[in-house]
This record gives structure tokens, C-alpha cells and sequence, in this order.
């Protein structure tokens, strides 16, 4: 393992120990909430976005779930990076951090635009975890396509 394996692990690990943004805001002003489960292994999430009064932008997600860390890391680096985001850029983030990991390690996200959740590109080696990084980004999406 590189030292930059090593130092995304700890980075993972400490999102899963330490989320961000957990526990479902009150559902004041315009949101939505999305609850998604990956059938294989049982992780979960509950998402909750909060939309800015215009409608354009993000005003914050919380969330709540279970299930392994990188399912419980991604949720939190998705939270922490989105928050004041406009809705159209966010879109955007999703399919580009959707292709990087279905790309089974020949895109890597840019830290520059996704920060901490970069940490997670080494996850498109393994098809089976996949999903599991990509639960609170579906239920994003989801939300936002409700909101």
C-alpha cells in the first residue's frame, strides 16, 4: 500500500468515526428527503437537502444511516462538500463522481473540485463497494430531483 492509500484509508476511516452533517435537519423551508438502502449489504442512508429560498442552491443536507465506512464516509464528504452548492453544479458532481467510480480506476476524482471525497476513487477497483459509496450520492439526486 502507497503512503497516499494509506493516508486516504485514515481519511475515510475518520469520516466514518466522525461524520459530518449527521442527523436529519429540521424540515423547515423547501427540501427534500430521500431514504436509500443497497440491497447486497444492507447500508443505508437517509438524506435530507435543504434548498435555498430562490430555489437555485443548496442550503445544507444532513443525513442519517447505517452500514459500512465507506457508505457512512461518503455520505459525510458528500454533505461537507455540497453545502451552499447551486443545485446545477451538484447535478454535475454526481455524474462525474458516478463515472470515476464505474470506471474501475482509470478516472480519478479531482481534489481540487471534491475535496475529501477524492479519498474515494481508489473504491472504482472494487465493483462490490461501489454502491456503497455511491448511496448518499443516489439519494442526492434524488432528493434534488424532488425539491
Amino acid at each position: 500500500m502507497s503512503d497516499l492509500d494509506g493516508l486516504y484509508r485514515e481519511l475515510i476511516l475518520d469520516h466514518s468515526k466522525h461524520p459530518q452533517h449527521f442527523g436529519l435537519a429540521d424540515q423547515d423551508g423547501a427540501h427534500a428527503t430521500s431514504h436509500q438502502r443497497n440491497p447486497v449489504c444492507g447500508d443505508e442512508i437517509t438524506l435530507r437537502a435543504r434548498i435555498t429560498t430562490d430555489g437555485d442552491a443548496i442550503r445544507d443536507v444532513t443525513w442519517e444511516g447505517s452500514g459500512c465506512s465507506i457508505s457512512q464516509a461518503s455520505a459525510s464528504m458528500l454533505s461537507d462538500l455540497v453545502e451552499g452548492m447551486p443545485r446545477t453544479e451538484a447535478r454535475t458532481l454526481i455524474d462525474g463522481f458516478r463515472e470515476a467510480l464505474r470506471s474501475r480506476g482509470q478516472l480519478e476524482l479531482d481534489e481540487d473540485v471534491y475535496g475529501d471525497a477524492a479519498a474515494l476513487t481508489g473504491v472504482s477497483k472494487f465493483s462490490a463497494r461501489v454502491k456503497c459509496a455511491m448511496l448518499a450520492w443516489v439519494a442526492l439526486e434524488d432528493a434534488l430531483a424532488r425539491a
